[in-house]
């Protein structure tokens, strides 16, 4: 019994709308990554950062949240921050920063959320699968219902458009993000039958196979992207281990002899379901608890003896592998906290019991430097895993490696003796080699998916034959730029560029709306030193294009030749393009810069990437050449396209994206600078006013050149020439006449 904080009696007063679960039966829902936070759901709701090691008042809203009845019908734990369904609305508990929000953009009632979380690591793919969320109203006709979706950990929703959803039949039994399979799941539910419609490329051309719907199902997805998913009501447990593809009823053992097809056939009814990356327990209603493992083949759950374990509040959660806790809330009549009351159950130490008849591990070791940690492997790549193998002696083991997309990853294996153990068992090195499906160079194009569209996946190496006990044998798990400076020529200082430097852009040469218009002020910018460094230092009237390097943790790659595009920051436009797109070669009309912003959304104004990026050289590409004189945008590639300055020197600061979608899946973007330099000054005078007069000034030489020496053969030249020969005489006179007096 855990019973704390009631020494002195201190008045614990409960603020706010006391929250209670619509079920009749208790939840209870563990963060897979953080293990002390967990949330407990019943006709009271606790919500704990200790693992329940101490008293807890029951959950309550704020008062100030309005939200009517109190009544939750979901909730889910998005990375630190508590989402529930209340009253057909989704709020927003930040228990670190203990405050309660309203979720955003949500027009239409709705009764669930589902997520998932990512442990593995910081990667941005693991971050975004801890924010996404949908929010939907269950039970509701798909080809109507409205869906939404959040990237934000359910702070701000958006509809979410899902293909050929008004073409389905049958009523909404939920929506999921099947990250193991880079999928969005959409779950049918139609005359007691349910099969789940994929979003993508190949499965969306089909179903997953139908299964039996009885009552209500929940559906729990396990911890770690393995795309294993349980389906439970009172009277019914069903596993997938493929994201919903197949999924069938669990076989539960009985003794040595006694082995029922399902839960229904077994007479059981179901209470409580708990499950982690491994394993899977249920505690029933007639005081029994069932185990067993998540492996890559299916298992059957093997019931243990009754004990007086169960109760209407009872709810059952894992504390660690091999060790399940069954949780009960206590009410005290003295004070408002309730204390809880734990019945911890050692999985393996049951096992060992001899009346179960459980055959020993066959397994010593199974071991990778690859568990539960996640690799990028981008396009053309490879991955290479090794693991270690020991069985106990006399004992045969069956590897088996398995991917969850392998239609996005494909696998080798190979197994070898690697020598002995100090007491002679033989050790087995297991090489896997991972690569993009489409690579290999093996699978039925109807089979791969787009190889344009990243993709996400999990390997599994596990033990076929694995028996029961091997309760500590987990399986192991792993989800799968440029530089000479203006500073060196000492066009600019280095430490002038730290010490706060600033320039003007004239409103002449830039555009804030970057639509090639001038602006009405000039623009005063703050040049960011530490992000850019010294500018790269460019001739004005030398066609360039930057030279793009790829770097990874500090190592150089190699220099990208791929399609890549610029644009600078602050609207500077004072620049073009070599090639028109008709020069380009283009068979299409080509993307710029104007038609992607007028899309753009969120991204603006830097939108440009690989995923809208379509080139004007693609032969399904059947947007018609209308426009073959504009400037062609895109560098890099198959073109001999560069950038051509205007007659102006000064900074420019470039936002760079490798748009070209097959040469990484990867995001590709920098910013970096460069000092345009050797332009001289545009005159401030026109053109028309000084070229003009120069005209007739060199005309009018050219014509008194010609003249004067026929008009000095004539009399009027004669008398011309005598009177200049007689001006300069008296001019002599008066100088000799000026030298003799000084």
């Amino acid at each position: 019994m855990v019973r704390t904080g009631k020494l002195f009696h201190i008045s614990q007063q409960i603020q706010g709308d006391l929250l209670y679960f619509s079920s009749t039966t208790a939840h209870l829902i563990k963060h897979p990554c953080k293990k002390n936070i967990a949330l407990y759901l019943g006709r009271q709701m606790f919500f704990t950062r200790d693992n329940f090691k101490s008293s807890l008042l029951p959950l309550s809203i704020p008062t100030s949240m309005k939200v009517g009845i109190p009544e939750v019908t979901s909730a889910h734990i998005a990375d630190s921050v508590l989402l529930l369904v209340v009253n057909q609305k989704v709020y927003i508990y930040d228990y670190e920063a203990n405050s309660w929000n309203a979720s955003i953009g949500i027009e239409h009632p709705v009764t669930h959320v589902s997520g998932d979380n990512c442990c593995y690591s910081g990667h941005p793919f693991c971050v975004d699968i801890s924010n996404s969320v949908f929010a939907y109203l269950h039970g509701d006709q798909i080809s109507q219902t409205n869906v939404y979706f959040s990237n934000t950990r359910g702070y701000r929703f958006q509809k979410f458009v899902y293909e050929k959803q008004a073409e389905l039949d049958g009523s909404l039994g939920g929506i999921f993000s099947f990250h193991s399979l880079s999928q969005v799941g959409l779950l049918l539910i139609d005359q007691g039958k349910a099969r789940f419609s994929y979003s993508e490329h190949p499965l969306n051309s089909s179903f997953g196979l139908p299964f039996d719907y009885n009552g209500t199902l929940d559906i729990l997805i396990t911890p770690g992207q393995k795309g294993i998913l349980i389906f439970w009501f009172q009277k019914s447990l069903l596993v997938s281990r493929n994201s919903g593809q197949l999924v069938y009823p669990v076989h539960v053992r009985e003794g040595p002899n006694t082995l029922y097809s399902s839960i229904s056939e077994a007479n059981i009814t179901i209470h409580s379901v708990a499950a982690n990356e491994y394993e899977l327990a249920v505690l029933t209603q007639e005081n029994n608890l069932l185990y067993g493992s998540l492996g890559i083949l299916p298992s059957s759950l093997i019931k243990f003896a009754g004990q007086n374990i169960w109760s209407q509040e009872a709810a059952l959660m894992f504390t660690d592998v091999g060790r399940v806790e069954i949780l009960t809330p206590v009410p005290d009549l003295v004070f408002p906290a309730f204390d809880f009351q734990k019945c911890p159950v050692n999985i393996q130490a049951i096992l060992m019991d001899p009346q179960l008849r459980v055959d020993v591990c066959k397994a010593e070791l199974l071991q990778g430097d690859f568990d539960n940690k996640m690799y990028s492997i981008d396009m053309n790549s490879k991955l290479e895993l090794t693991a270690l193998m020991i069985p106990r002696p006399g004992m045969s083991l069956v590897p088996l490696a398995m991917v969850s997309n392998p239609h996005s990853l494909g696998l080798q294996a190979v197994i070898y003796e690697a020598g002995y153990t100090y007491d002679g068992n033989i050790k087995h090195r297991l090489n896997i080699s991972l690569r993009q499906q489409h690579h290999w160079g093996r699978a039925d194009p109807n089979f791969t998916s787009s190889i344009k569209r990243p993709t996400g996946s999990t390997i599994t190496l596990d033990i076929a034959n694995k028996e029961i006990s091997c309760v500590d044998l987990k399986p192991l798990v792993c989800p799968k730029f440029f530089e000479i400076s203006a500073c060196h020529h000492g066009i600019l200082d280095p430490v002038g560029l730290q010490d706060n430097y600033s320039y003007i852009i004239e409103r002449e040469a830039y555009d804030p709306n970057f639509k090639g218009q001038k602006a009405s002020e000039d623009l005063v910018v703050d040049y960011q030193y530490e992000k850019l460094g010294c500018p790269h230092l460019v001739y004005y009237n030398t066609p360039w294009k930057p030279v793009v390097e790829l770097w990874r943790e500090g190592k150089f790659q190699e220099v990208i030749k791929a399609e890549f595009v610029l644009l600078e920051v602050h609207g500077l436009f004072t620049y073009t393009y070599s090639l028109t797109a008709q020069t380009a070669l283009c068979r299409a009309q080509p993307q710029n810069w104007t038609s992607i912003m007028e899309n753009a959304g969120d991204k603006w104004p830097f939108a440009w990437d690989r995923e809208n990026y379509v080139s004007c050289h693609d032969p399904d590409n059947d947007a018609p050449l209308r426009w073959p004189n504009v400037p062609y945008q895109i560098l890099g590639g198959p073109t001999a396209n560069k950038v051509i300055f205007d007659q102006r020197n000064g900074i420019y600061v470039f936002y760079i994206s490798i748009v070209d979608p097959y040469y990484s899946y990867c995001h590709l973007h920098t910013t970096f600078s460069v000092y345009v330099y050797g332009a001289f000054p545009l005159s401030t005078i026109p053109a028309a006013v000084t070229i003009i007069p120069l005209m007739v000034a060199m005309l009018l030489s050219v014509w008194l050149a010609y003249a004067i020496p026929k008009l000095l053969h004539t009399e009027k030249g004669l008398r011309f020439k005598g009177f200049w020969i007689h001006l300069c005489r008296r001019c002599r006179k008066a100088c000799a006449c000026f030298r003799g007096r000084s």
